[in-house]
C-alpha cells in the first residue's frame, strides 16, 4: 500500500485506511497525538454549604479564562486572533455568568454544574437557530469546558504540548484550540466529527495544515502513526518507524490584490463578514469587497426590534472599512429556525423547511422595510457601494417582490441568494428580475442532499465537491452568462483554492470567503487561465463522487 493510497469516499478501504471530508490540502505523515476528550458532565451534588460564596466563584473564573484567551490572541494574527478574541468575549459574557450565578443561588448547584447548565441553554438556542449560528455551538461548549476546568482546578481539555511534529487526532477541535496551533509542530489534523464549514477547516487552510474531518471510525483506529492526504480526504495507518513526512502543500505565487485569471478574466475575490472585526480582517486580507454581510449580529441579543438608528450605526461600523468598494448586505435571515423574540415565531414541525429568511417578511414587511432604510442610511454614512440580497428565495415571484422593496428604499442593486434547488433551476428567470445572485453553497448542499450540515454522520454529502452540487452551480453559471448578470458564491466552497478554479470555469463571477482564504484563492486564480478553469470544471462535472472530482482536477 502506498503511503498516501486513496480509499473510496465514504468507505473504509481496509482496517488500516479510512476516508472523510478533505478540508485543507496537502499531505503529511508522522506520529499520532490524541487530543483529550471533552470534560464529562459535572455532578449536580453536593449542594454548596454557602450558595452565595459558591456563586461568587463564577465571575473570577470567567475573568481568568477570558484573560488567558486574550493573552493568547496577542501572539496570534488574522482569523486566529479574531477567533481567540471572540472566544474570550464569550467567556466574559455577563449573561452566562449571571445565569450560572442564579442557578447556584436558586437551585443549590455547585458552580461547575451551574456553568454547565447555563452554557447548555445557550448552546441549545444556537443549535435551534441552524445555519451559521449553529456552527457556534462548539465555541460555547469550549468556553463551558474551560470555565468548568478552572472552577475544578484541573487542566482544560484541548491540544497537549507537542514535543515533536505530530498528527493531531481528535473527536473535534475547539476553534480556540485550532487558532493556537503551531504549524511547525502540527503535521496534519484529523477529526471524527466536524464538517467542511467548521472553524477547524477554515483555520487549517489558513495555517497551511493538511486536514481531513468527519472520518468515521477514526477514534477506534489503533495507530501510532498516520499518513494524511488533505487533497483526497484519506487517512492511513503508517509505519511508526518511518521518517516523518512534513506537510507538502502546493506553493502559489503572491497575489496582486485583483481577482482574475492569468489571462485577465475577472473573478472578484470578496470577504464574508458578520461583525466589525470580521470586516477589518477581510479588509486587511486584501478583499476587493464583501460578498456576504450577515446582519443577524444586530438582532440576536435583542428582545425588541432594534430601531432604524441602532441598525444604521451597527451596519455603518461593518461597512466603513470598505469605503468606495462593493458590499453585498444580506437581509435578516431569521424565522422559526432562528427565533427572535420580537418576531413571535410559531412552533413548526420542521423549522429548516419553514418560515425563515425572506418568508418572514411576507407576513412582516415593515420589519424588512425598516432594515432596508437602515442599510440605505449606513451606505451613505460609510461610503461603501452597497447592494442588498435576500436569503431563502425559492421562486421568481419572491425575487421580484423583494427587488421592488429594495428599489423603493433607494438602494440601486437588488439580488437574492440561491440556497434552494428550485431557485438554482430557475436561475435564468430569477436573474430576469434582479441584478445579481449569490450562491450559498452550504445551504444549497444541505437542501440538495437532505443532509443536515451540522451532522458529522452525513458530512460526506455536504462536501462541496459533490458532482450533483457542481451541476446545479453550472446551471447558475450558464444563467449568468446568458443574462450578462453576476452570479457569485459566498459559501465555504469558495475558500478552497482548487475548487475556486472549478467555480470560475462554471461561469461564477465572484467568490466570497472568510478572511484567511482570500489571498490563497486570489493567488490560485492568478496562476490559471480561463481555459484551464473551464477544463477543470468539465472534468469535475462528469465524475460520480467528491473523491473522483478532486482526483480529476488534481495538478
Amino acid at each position: 500500500m502506498s503511503e498516501f493510497g486513496a480509499a473510496s469516499a465514504g468507505k473504509s478501504a481496509s482496517a488500516e485506511s479510512l476516508s472523510g471530508v478533505a478540508v485543507s490540502p496537502g499531505r503529511a505523515s508522522g506520529p499520532v497525538v490524541r487530543v483529550a476528550e471533552p470534560l464529562s458532565e459535572p455532578a449536580a451534588t453536593p449542594a454548596p454549604a454557602d450558595p452565595a460564596a459558591e456563586a461568587a466563584r463564577v465571575a473570577p473564573a470567567a475573568a481568568t479564562v477570558a484573560g488567558r484567551l486574550e493573552k493568547q490572541a496577542e501572539t496570534a494574527s488574522g482569523e486566529a486572533a479574531t477567533i481567540l478574541i471572540t472566544t474570550a468575549a464569550m467567556a466574559a459574557d455577563p449573561a452566562l455568568t449571571s445565569q450560572a450565578e442564579q442557578l447556584v443561588k436558586t437551585q443549590g448547584l455547585p458552580a461547575a454544574r451551574a456553568v454547565y447548565q447555563a452554557a447548555e441553554g445557550f448552546a441549545e438556542a444556537l443549535a435551534a437557530a441552524g445555519g451559521y449560528m449553529a456552527e457556534r455551538v462548539r465555541d460555547v461548549r469550549d468556553v463551558r469546558d474551560r470555565l468548568i476546568a478552572e472552577l475544578l482546578g484541573i487542566a482544560p481539555p484541548g491540544v497537549p504540548e507537542l514535543a515533536s511534529p505530530s498528527v493531531l487526532v481528535a473527536r473535534d477541535l475547539a476553534p480556540a484550540d485550532t487558532a493556537g496551533l503551531d504549524p511547525a509542530k502540527v503535521l496534519a489534523l484529523v477529526t471524527e466529527e466536524g464538517g467542511p464549514t467548521s472553524h477547524t477547516a477554515i483555520l487549517a487552510r489558513a495555517l497551511g495544515i493538511p486536514a481531513v474531518v468527519a472520518v468515521r471510525g477514526l477514534l477506534a483506529l489503533d495507530a501510532q502513526a498516520l499518513a494524511v492526504d488533505g487533497d483526497a480526504g484519506t487517512v492511513e495507518v503508517a509505519d511508526p518507524s518511518a521518517p516523518v513526512v512534513t506537510a507538502t502543500v502546493a506553493q502559489l505565487a503572491e497575489w496582486n490584490g485583483t481577482g482574475a485569471t492569468s489571462d485577465g478574466h475577472r473573478v472578484k475575490v470578496y470577504g464574508n463578514v458578520g461583525s466589525p472585526a470580521d470586516a477589518r480582517a477581510a479588509a486587511d486580507a486584501g478583499a476587493e469587497g464583501v460578498g456576504l454581510f450577515r446582519t443577524e449580529f444586530c438582532y440576536l441579543d435583542a428582545s425588541d426590534e432594534p430601531s432604524v438608528a441602532e441598525q444604521r450605526a451597527a451596519y455603518t461600523a461593518v461597512l466603513s472599512p470598505f469605503r468606495g468598494k462593493p458590499v453585498i448586505v444580506r437581509t435578516l435571515d431569521a424565522g422559526a429556525d432562528k427565533p427572535l423574540a420580537f418576531l413571535s415565531p410559531e412552533a413548526e414541525p420542521n423549522p429548516a423547511l419553514g418560515v425563515r429568511g425572506l418568508r418572514v417578511a411576507f407576513d412582516r414587511p415593515e420589519v424588512l422595510d425598516r432594515q432596508l432604510e437602515a442599510i440605505a442610511g449606513a451606505a451613505v454614512d460609510s461610503g461603501a457601494d452597497v447592494s442588498v440580497m435576500a436569503p431563502m428565495v425559492a421562486t421568481v415571484e419572491e425575487a421580484a417582490w423583494f427587488a421592488v422593496r429594495v428599489r423603493a428604499a433607494g438602494i440601486a442593486r437588488a439580488g437574492v441568494m440561491i440556497e434552494i434547488p428550485a431557485a438554482a433551476l430557475s436561475a435564468r428567470e430569477i436573474l430576469g428580475v434582479v441584478d445579481f445572485v449569490s450562491v450559498g453553497t452550504n445551504d444549497l448542499a444541505q437542501y440538495t442532499f437532505a443532509a443536515d450540515r451540522q451532522l458529522g454522520a452525513v458530512a460526506q454529502l455536504n462536501d462541496p465537491w459533490q458532482p450533483g452540487l457542481l451541476r446545479l452551480l453550472k446551471l447558475i453559471g450558464d444563467a449568468a452568462k446568458a443574462t450578462g448578470k453576476p452570479a457569485g458564491v459566498c459559501g465555504e466552497a469558495a475558500a478552497d483554492p482548487r475548487l475556486a478554479l472549478v467555480l470560475a470555469g462554471l461561469g461564477l463571477t465572484s467568490l466570497s470567503m472568510n478572511a484567511p482564504a482570500i489571498r490563497t484563492v486570489g493567488a490560485s486564480l492568478a496562476a490559471a487561465t480561463l481555459a484551464d478553469c473551464e477544463a477543470l470544471a468539465e472534468a469535475a462535472l462528469v465524475t460520480s463522487d467528491p473523491a473522483a472530482a478532486r482526483a480529476a482536477t488534481r495538478p
